[in-house]
């Protein structure tokens, strides 16, 4: 199959693109830079040069192909509605691209999508008002169109090797400040999944999830957030203390939203659907590897 990838060259991309290449696909990925053209040559992978401020562009680029796995995002948190007005552009494009041609199309998404507070399943539609909820809404839809459709929510926490998301900011933060804080008793909990574990599962919906299909890329249904904070204090040999919720702001920053979170999330109805079984460490393994505090 000729996959347009989009988010080709970033953490979880960069792992999607060997994925599906080693399982004879071959890959187009989207490019904005020379450097990112020429990671993804290195990769084996064709270019498509381009971004998601040009909706033509990608249009063209999946009506050339066979199934479009849509991974990238301007994760831009100080307006994550733009953000989120500029991906609902792209999956129209290359929707309306896709039209009646039964081809694949995986757009990602996020578990912390549905409301929070209680275990997500895969059969919830988004909460009301989100920056993805006009993006999952749109792609369930295209399956109306004759589009195989469907979306990957991941988890708050993809880890591994090259990380530079949440878990590296909560370090930055605990070695700026002198501890390592969690929200009030850091009872929230945040599920993880592994890079290379998110990628398989990609690959997966791109070869066989049925039009619709919601599926839930964590390994673990929650990881509570003190436990995380008390992995990172000794690591840093840092105090591990509690912060209010009225603190988390000033403390955290922006992450102060995403800190008190409370997202436990299910995904067993994925792995009965598509036979996917995550194999790499867990969240707290992975930090205790020590791979995340080495310079």
């Amino acid at each position: 199959m000729r996959v347009f990838v989009t988010g080709a060259t970033g953490f979880i991309g960069s792992a999607v693109v060997p994925e599906l290449i080693g399982a004879g696909h071959e890959v187009v990925g989207l490019a904005r830079s020379d450097a990112g053209a020429a990671a993804l040559k290195e990769a084996g992978a064709e270019v498509h040069r381009g971004n998601l401020d040009d909706p033509e562009g990608l249009a063209r680029a999946a009506a050339d192909a066979d199934g479009v796995i849509h991974l990238a995002f301007i994760h831009d948190f100080v307006d994550l509605n733009a953000a989120g007005a500029t991906d609902l552009d792209a999956i129209r494009a290359i929707g309306a691209a896709l039209a009646g041609s039964d081809r694949p199309f995986v757009v990602t998404s996020g578990t912390g999508i549905v409301a929070s507070g209680r275990l997500a399943t895969e059969q919830e539609g988004p909460a009301a008002g989100t920056h993805r909820t006009a993006s999952e809404e749109e792609t369930t839809a295209l399956a109306e169109r004759g589009v195989r459709s469907s979306l990957v929510r991941l988890a708050p926490t993809v880890h591994g090797r090259g990380d530079q998301a949440f878990v590296p900011r909560l370090i930055r933060i605990a070695r700026d400040k002198g501890v390592s804080a969690y929200v009030g008793d850091g009872a929230n909990r945040w599920p993880g999944v592994h890079r290379l574990d998110a990628a398989r599962l990609f690959r997966l919906a791109l070869e066989k999830a049925p039009a619709g299909a919601r599926l839930h890329a964590n390994d673990e249904e929650g990881v509570p957030f003190r436990d995380i904070a008390e992995v990172i204090g000794r690591h840093l040999d840092v105090p591990v203390v509690g912060v209010s919720p009225e603190q988390a702001l000033d403390h955290f920053g922006f992450l102060g939203r995403f800190a008190a979170l409370d997202n436990p999330t299910s995904s067993t109805l994925t792995r009965e659907l598509l036979g996917w079984e995550p194999r790499e460490a867990g969240l707290l393994a992975d930090l205790d590897e020590g791979h995340y505090f080495r310079p």
